[in-house]
């Protein structure tokens, strides 16, 4: 599996503490202060055996390819996507509904990354989104996540509608998001079931195919002068929404 660099201080801590990946050495630079959140991350590499290299800046600059890495970068093997069997299999291990985010060709790392934090937060049990045409889990993606896409189970599929079909027969209803004056708003319906959460890409939405594969089309209220919200902030309030209707299930209140 060929080896990327993951940079930023929460991505290479969260992908140190998950160590679901094969960790190859840390870079950082030369004159990097060993305290704080940096003096955290030396010693989680030193925990898993990680070679530490101390080199000029100008290196990271090199292999973050001019992101913000923060004067460190990990070097790891690729990210280890998981199975829809494993997807499914979490429910009855945490003795949960199914809930599952299902992203339709989605480009942005940025948008997608800020989907995988949220999914992480609220307790998703695993993301799936299309092999092709879609952002994959790059270095961007995970810095994006702050390095929560390191505990999540994402998939890739070959066909998307295809494999909401599937869930659909192990009884997960497709819930779409759209937009609309025919669309009913998020509340009137309760999302306490077992649940696939749908989002379309930033430009055009769902593709028609995906559309008509969900079961329920469901919109978030407005108000404003802007007739649409970002992706990320849709899907955001779409997995809160999920995760209230099912009593905050699996957060230990205060």
């Amino acid at each position: 599996m060929p080896l990327e660099f993951i940079y930023g201080h929460w991505p290479i801590m969260e992908t140190l503490r998950a160590n679901r990946r094969s960790l190859d050495h840390l870079l950082v630079t030369e004159s990097i202060e060993e305290k704080g959140i940096v003096a955290e991350i030396l010693g989680e590499a030193e925990t898993r055996s990680v070679n530490v290299r101390r080199v000029p800046r100008r290196i990271i600059d090199d292999v973050a390819r001019g992101a913000n890495h923060q004067n460190m970068a990990l070097r790891v093997s690729g990210y280890p996507y998981a199975t829809i069997e494993q997807v499914l299999a979490c429910g009855p291990e945490r003795d949960e509904k199914p809930f599952i985010l299902l992203l339709d060709l989605l480009q942005d790392p940025q948008n997608v990354g800020a989907l995988l934090r949220v999914a992480d937060a609220v307790g998703v049990h695993g993301v799936i989104f299309q092999e092709r045409r879609s952002v994959a889990v790059t270095p961007a993606v995970v810095s994006a996540s702050s390095g929560a896409v390191e505990h999540l189970n994402v998939v890739q599929v070959t066909n998307l509608a295809q494999t909401m079909r599937a869930l659909k027969e192990q009884d997960v209803w497709m819930v779409g998001l759209d937009i609309g004056p025919n669309v009913p708003a998020i509340d009137k319906t309760d999302l306490d079931m077992p649940l696939g959460i749908v989002l379309g890409n930033e430009g055009d939405g769902m593709r028609r195919l995906v559309r008509d594969t969900c079961d329920l089309l469901l919109s978030l209220p407005m108000r404003g002068a802007i007739a649409s919200l970002n992706v990320a902030t849709v899907g955001s309030v779409a997995l809160y929404a999920a995760w209230q209707a099912r009593g905050w299930q699996g957060w230990a209140h205060a």
